[in-house]
């Protein structure tokens, strides 16, 4: 049996167990919530971030496997990804949750472009997709190099417009969350020009490159690797931004065996906030890295956390995309993503 096997295998227990767990869960405080809420951990001074009378909350359920979440603050609602139920969820400020886009290609990913327009990774149709204000939806990319490609899973916009996500190929390894199909390009970082429609590599030999993140003033790239989907690492690596490529690589951060993080974002005072889950249900969760890498706070969720965003009116409250749920926490930090 080698390591796949058994990360597998203990992510199968601990979904099951975890779903049991969940579905006793209501909306709202979770239970024997006190202030301030234990389960929002502080490790070292640095982590000023927690707000002693908000607890966290469970604002949806009932999903199979939520990812991707972005805000809207000029709509006030945040948009998720439902994968294998191949949909794309929303929640309004005032509770309401609804369906926005059904048949949605089983998408993975969003973020917001600078001109507010939804950019959204799709797993079936192996692309990258902009809605337009009227409804339409453009296609980015779909093939680099005349070849298709893998499956893009996540995406980030910089101040210039310019597009980068990353492209590791779950949604083609089997039909739960897309297709099973053959990749046919390495995994890859890749950074594309609206403007123009031509795409570089901006990085590879990263083994399932997956969430990503600027740092506030954009020096930095943040890039996860969950390659212990397959054997391979789990860590955050960190590249130093230089026009359109990327140079530097480095590991930000370890120590997530065997378990591992999938989403990241950053914060204005530019720490670093990731998911994390698939293995001790203690760890599931969030955790918050100082910007030299340092472990400084941690936030307990009762189910893995596949991704997170900062949202609300004030950029204020850290919503986190947790396998059947939606999460949600005030914190003492604003987001830095633009918009």
């Amino acid at each position: 049996m080698n390591r796949r096997d058994v990360l597998a295998g203990a992510a199968a227990l601990t979904a099951t167990t975890v779903a049991a767990r969940a579905e006793r869960l209501p909306l709202g405080d979770l239970p024997g919530t006190r202030y301030p809420d234990p389960r929002v951990e502080v490790l070292d001074k640095r982590f000023r971030y927690k707000v002693g009378n908000a607890a966290i909350e469970r604002i949806a359920t009932g999903f199979r496997w939520a990812e991707g979440p972005v805000y809207f603050r000029d709509g006030g609602y945040l948009l998720w990804s439902d994968i294998p139920n191949n949909r794309i969820m929303r929640w309004l400020e005032n509770g309401h949750v609804s369906v926005y886009r059904a048949n949605a290609n089983y998408s993975n990913g969003n973020t917001r472009d600078r001109q507010g327009r939804l950019i959204t990774c799709e797993h079936d149709t192996r692309r990258v997709t902009r809605t337009e204000p009227d409804g339409k939806i453009t296609v980015l990319i779909d093939r680099f190099d005349g070849k298709p490609l893998n499956a893009p899973n996540d995406v980030v916009v910089a101040s210039d417009n310019a597009i980068w996500f990353t492209d590791p190929g779950y949604g083609i390894d089997g039909f739960y969350e897309g297709h099973k199909d053959k990749a046919e390009l390495p995994t890859r970082v890749y950074r594309l020009d609206p403007a123009t429609g031509q795409a570089k590599v901006a990085a590879e030999g990263i083994d399932r490159p997956n969430g990503l993140a600027f740092s506030p003033d954009e020096k930095i790239l943040y890039v996860v690797d969950s390659g212990a989907t397959h054997g391979g690492r789990a860590n955050i690596r960190a590249f130093t931004v230089e026009g359109d490529r990327l140079t530097g690589d480095r590991v930000f951060a370890e120590g997530f065996a065997p378990g591992f993080t999938d989403g990241v974002r950053t914060d204005v005072d530019g720490n670093v906030w990731c998911s994390m889950g698939w293995a001790d249900p203690k760890e599931d969760g969030v955790r918050c890295y100082a910007p030299s890498g340092d472990l400084i706070g941690k936030i307990h969720l009762p189910e893995t956390c596949a991704n997170l965003c900062f949202g609300g009116p004030k950029k204020n409250r850290l919503f986190m995309a947790a396998s059947t749920s939606i999460y949600a926490v005030y914190v003492e930090t604003q987001g830095a993503m633009v918009p």
